[in-house]
Parts: C-alpha cells; sequence; structure tokens
C-alpha cells in the first residue's frame, strides 16, 4: 500500500470546527453530526496509510488488541474521480463538498484516481485533476503535498478479497456469453435466472479464476461474480459481476494484470482500505448501495477489512441549465471543434471556466449556495454567473475599456487647452478599496468612445449624446456634441463635440454644469489595442440534451465575439489570469493563454448584471 503522513496538525475539536462555521446544515451534515455525538467512529485505528484489517491493527491477529494508534482523524471523505476526461462544475460542486465537510468537521479528505479502467484512462487527466483540486484551494490525504491515492495501487488486495469470495462459496466465476447473461438476469418484473455455472464448487472457481489471472483465456470469455440472490428485486444484487478479463495496458501497473475488477466492487473496498467514514456519492449510485453493504460485511466477517464499515450517502447531482456534463459530450464538441478545446471559456469544465475568470471563492460560493438535497432539481446558470459577480466586484480592480470604438473630436481642445496638449486624469483602483492608489491616463483632442454613445435621433430615454446634449467624459470634462462626420455609404466616422471650460472632474467647480449621462473613454493618444473575447453562453436551450435532444443542435452561433478593443494604459502591466471590471461593461479576465505584454487579450467572465435573453 502506499505511504502517506499520518497526522493533520489541523485536527481538532470537531464540535467546535463545525460550530465555527455557521453553515447551513443539510442532511450530510446532520449524518456527520449524529456519528460524531455517537462516537461512531472514534475505535477505528489508522495504520498511517491506506491498508486491509491488519494493517490498519499493526499486527495480522484480530485476537490481539491494535498496535497502531486511533485514527486521528474524526471524519475521512474522498473525491474519487475516473482520470478519463477534464473535470467540469458538477465536479466543482463534488469537491467542494467533500473537502468542505472534512474541512468543517476536522477531518481528512482524499484524492483518489478510480482508475480500474485501463483503456480510457491518461495521465493528461490525472495531471488536470490535481491542478483543478489545488486551484480551487484545497489539499488532499491529510497534508500539504501528499500524493493522491490510486485505486490502482489497491488491485493486490482486491484480488485477495475476490479469491476469499470464492473460497467462502460467494463469488463464482461465470462461462455464459455476454447476451445470455443479460437475458438471465431478468428485469424488474422478472426474476433472474441461475448461471448453469453457479453451482461450481469454491476449487473449481478457485482454479478458473487463477486461469483468468494467468492470461489462459481470451478477453470477455468469463467474469467472476458475486453470489447473492438471482430473485432478488433489486436487480444489482442478481450476482453482480466483479472481475473481467481486459487485455490492456495499465497507465500504473502497466501489463502486470489482463483481469480487472469492476467499479461496484472496487469502489467500497478503496473507501475501506482508506478508512472513509462517509461515502458521499450522486444519487445515481442510491441503488447500489445494497451491493456496496453486502461486500463490506463479507469482507468484514473475513477478516480482510476493518469495523465499522464505511457507508455510502447519495445527493443530487448538479442540474444546471445552458450547459451539457455529459464527459462524451463535451469531448464530442472538443473533437468536432465546436469549441476550441477542453479550456475553451464556453466550456463547463473547470479549467475552461478558470480560463474564463472565474475564481475559486465564485465557486465555492456557488456550491456553498444550491445546498446539497437528495432531490434532483436545475440550477438557473444566473446564479453560477452571480457568485462570479460578488467575488469579483470586491476584489478586481478598475478600468476603462471601449469594445466599439468611434473616434470623438473636442474641436475647441486646441483652443483651450493648446495644439498638442494632455490633460492628465486619474481614477482610483477601486472605488471602495484606497490602498490599491490610482491609476493614471491622458486625455486629449481626440478620444475613443462606444458606437453606442452616440445617435443622431435619440429614442426617449437617452441620455448620452447627440447634437445639443451634454455629458461627461468620466474622470474628465463635461462636454456637448456638435455633431458627427460621416463617410460615403453614410456610416459615422467621427462625432464632434466642444469642452465646458472648468468642468474636470476633481477641479473647483467642475460639477457647476449639471449632466444626466456620463461615458466612459479612453485618449486616443495613450490608448493602448487590444482583443477581446466576448464569450456568451455557449447554447440557447436551457436544458440541451434533456429528453434525448440532439445538443447540438442548440448550439448558440453567437456565443463568442471577437472585437479590437481600446483600453486605458494602466492594462499594459496586466498579467495573465489577472482579473478587472471594465467600467460600464462586466468584468473580464486577461486570457492565461494567449495573453502577452504587447499583445493583451482579455475574456469577458461576465457582464455587470444578467441581459440573457433581453
Amino acid at each position: 500500500m502506499s505511504s502517506s503522513t499520518s497526522t493533520n496538525p489541523k485536527l481538532s475539536n470537531p464540535a467546535k470546527a463545525a460550530a465555527s462555521e455557521h453553515k447551513p446544515s443539510n442532511f450530510l451534515r446532520q449524518i456527520i453530526e449524529h456519528d460524531l455525538a455517537c462516537g461512531t467512529y472514534t475505535t477505528r485505528h489508522w495504520g498511517g496509510s491506506p491498508g486491509d484489517a491488519a494493517h490498519h491493527r499493526g499486527h495480522a491477529d484480530p485476537a490481539q488488541e491494535p498496535t497502531n494508534a486511533l485514527d486521528p482523524a474524526p471524519v475521512r471523505t474522498r473525491f474519487p474521480p475516473e482520470p478519463n476526461g477534464y473535470l467540469h462544475i458538477g465536479h466543482a460542486k463534488s469537491i467542494c463538498l467533500n473537502f468542505g465537510l472534512a474541512r468543517d468537521y476536522g477531518g481528512v479528505c482524499h484524492l483518489r484516481f478510480d482508475d480500474t479502467n485501463p483503456e480510457k484512462e491518461d495521465l493528461e487527466y490525472v495531471n488536470s485533476i490535481q491542478d483543478s483540486v489545488k486551484w480551487l484551494g484545497f489539499e488532499w490525504n491529510g497534508a500539504p503535498n501528499a500524493a493522491p491515492y490510486q485505486a490502482s495501487d489497491y488491485f493486490d488486495f482486491m484480488y485477495r478479497a475476490a479469491e476469499y469470495l470464492i473460497e467462502a462459496g460467494l463469488a463464482y466465476v461465470d462461462e455464459q456469453s455476454a447476451e445470455d447473461m443479460r437475458s438471465n438476469r431478468g428485469d424488474f418484473g422478472k426474476p433472474g435466472v441461475n448461471s448453469p455455472f453457479r453451482g461450481r464448487t469454491p476449487a473449481e472457481n478457485l482454479l478458473r479464476f487463477r486461469e483468468m489471472r494467468d492470461h489462459q483465456h481470451a478477453d470477455g470469455a468469463m467474469v467472476l461474480r458475486a453470489r447473492i440472490d438471482m430473485a432478488s428485486p433489486n436487480i444489482n444484487l442478481r450476482d453482480p459481476a466483479i472481475y473481467r478479463i481486459r487485455r490492456a495496458t495499465h497507465h500504473n501497473t502497466g501489463d502486470k494484470w489482463c483481469i480487472y475488477p469492476m467499479y461496484a466492487y472496487a469502489h467500497p473496498i478503496e473507501d475501506a482500505l482508506e478508512n472513509i467514514t462517509h461515502s458521499i456519492c450522486t444519487l445515481e449510485f442510491e441503488d447500489q448501495r445494497p451491493w456496496y453493504d453486502w461486500l463490506m460485511e463479507r469482507l468484514i466477517e473475513g477478516g480482510l477489512l476493518s469495523a465499522p464499515p464505511p457507508k455510502q450517502y447519495e445527493f443530487a447531482r448538479l442540474n444546471l441549465s445552458y450547459v451539457v456534463t455529459s464527459k462524451r459530450k463535451l469531448a464530442q464538441l472538443v473533437y468536432d471543434h465546436k469549441v476550441s478545446g477542453w479550456d475553451d471559456p464556453r466550456m463547463p469544465t473547470i479549467v475552461g471556466l478558470r480560463r474564463r475568470g472565474y475564481t475559486p471563492e465564485a465557486i465555492q460560493l456557488f456550491a456553498e449556495r444550491i445546498g446539497v438535497t437528495k432531490s434532483d432539481s436545475w440550477i438557473d446558470y444566473q446564479t453560477l454567473e452571480g457568485c462570479l459577480r460578488e467575488t469579483l466586484d470586491v476584489a478586481a480592480p478598475r478600468a476603462m475599456a471601449v469594445l466599439d470604438p468611434v473616434k470623438l473630436v473636442l474641436t475647441n481642445w486646441d483652443e483651450l487647452h493648446g495644439v498638442d496638449t494632455l490633460d492628465a486624469c486619474s481614477a482610483p483602483v477601486h472605488p471602495h478599496l484606497p490602498g490599491l492608489g490610482r491609476r493614471h491616463f491622458k486625455i486629449g483632442k481626440e478620444v475613443w468612445i462606444e458606437h453606442s454613445d452616440f445617435c443622431e435621433a435619440p429614442p426617449k430615454g437617452f441620455f448620452r449624446l447627440f447634437p445639443g446634449n451634454k455629458v461627461r467624459l468620466k474622470y474628465g470634462h463635461v462636454i456637448e456634441c456638435t455633431g458627427c462626420a460621416k463617410d460615403s455609404e453614410g456610416k459615422i466616422t467621427e462625432v464632434h463635440a466642444t469642452v465646458v471650460p472648468d468642468t474636470k472632474s476633481g477641479t473647483p467647480g467642475s460639477d457647476a454644469v449639471k449632466v444626466k449621462g456620463v461615458i466612459t473613454w479612453v485618449a486616443v493618444a495613450d490608448g493602448l489595442s487590444a482583443e477581446v473575447r466576448l464569450y456568451d453562453r455557449l447554447f440557447t436551450d436551457a436544458q440541451p440534451d434533456s429528453g434525448g435532444k440532439d445538443f447540438l443542435a442548440s448550439l448558440n452561433p453567437n456565443s463568442l465575439k471577437v472585437v479590437q478593443a481600446v483600453v486605458e494604459p494602466s492594462l499594459a502591466s496586466a498579467k495573465a489570469d489577472d482579473k478587472f471590471q471594465f467600467e460600464r461593461h462586466g468584468y473580464f479576465v486577461a486570457d492565461r493563454v494567449d495573453h502577452a505584454a504587447g499583445k493583451p487579450v482579455f475574456n469577458l467572465a461576465v457582464g455587470l448584471k444578467d441581459g440573457w435573453g433581453k
């Protein structure tokens, strides 16, 4: 078994730790608090790393008292992803739940790779998963920089447990075809039929199982099944398969094995070896719980695992509107080039959300806000966006940017200030964080403004630029619009205005002229050209793949618009992943892949308010 640090210096009074957090209660918290109050797991011992009953006792004799110390973690949870793809927002909820519960109750959460399927797993995904968990702010297995656990490290024990089940008459090798096995399994209205191989002796089954292990049979020729009850109303208890022949090179164990355990068999064993107390799964595993409990009871009876066993609890998985989370469908989006990759900012993957500008704090807030229930429901995408706005609003530096620029010429600038003269302006980096200082920029005869801030024939309620109207250039002067210039096709090429004297922001008497409109701008003299990527929801349908729908049919053709913008000079020092509020527009992040000094690229993370469908 792999080793790990045996103690956690953060462990303290779990009741006090829980009470101090003031977290909203839910059924999982109630279960954990009940177990802590009753001392359900206080008698368990910990061998310093995952292992069988003898490992945790400190010796192989069950009649003697354990020599190892009691488990220092009152609660052990786990996050057990299969390394066959990139994690998505649903996994993020599970990460925050499992690691958060362990943190709040003074326990430990394990990161374990459920790598029992050698054909779909890859080290690329292993590395990405570790990066995602760290980015979300968590450490695993009780110590900083601890190695994650791997189900494949437990293959030797799983094989030993299978031989025990065979010798105890609780498992047999079945040589029926896959089609016959399906047919004989029955359905909800019809009991199953015993396999013709079910009556073999333990010695015969053990011989056949070792032949499976020793490469003597073809892939799919036979499987090892638990012997439970083919008439059980729970189909999962109708002699479930626990080992199959699969000749495939495993990323961790190489070609050592040609038989691999089934997930439903491996998962409870992994939990038990790791001393997990509360094994938290999504609702689709609810029907598997009787099999989980049956296997734990049998292996404890045989002295292979420690008591008390872990218990499985189920919660509703995340259903988020305008999103698909199926790994297969996400892979299709990538491989069919509907998106630029797994980290495309429109993807619900954690790497995509991170590149979009989401913060760990926003995702943790989202997970806490949506809560934990046992009933399926849909969460509106606006809830996720709202959490991002909340976390960015209090921290993101401000900046001005013009995303659809048209030149504004201040026709009396030279007369008031002198030819080619620039006037210094400044603004707070953050309006509520004066300690961050101020940002500085220039204003001159020519500035860039948004096309939408000028209208020759404005509708009622339009308070920005139109002939004869006054507005304030934010942090600058009050100006009065005098008209515009157009090209031969009637397109506006310049907006014209005059500066109202003595109205510069922050100077005496600057507020003497009252205006209803304030617009942002960037000076032509010191503005920076930047690529800005305006992202929107990837799908137009709130439930794009429900009810068997073709999710590709509702792809949003306007989910990405790339514009050449002009931004204020303070953004010249922006580094990849830096986040800003572009005043009046929303929150943006310097792209973590393409942004570079002298070639800025910013992604829209979220608007200042929800405008979807409006």
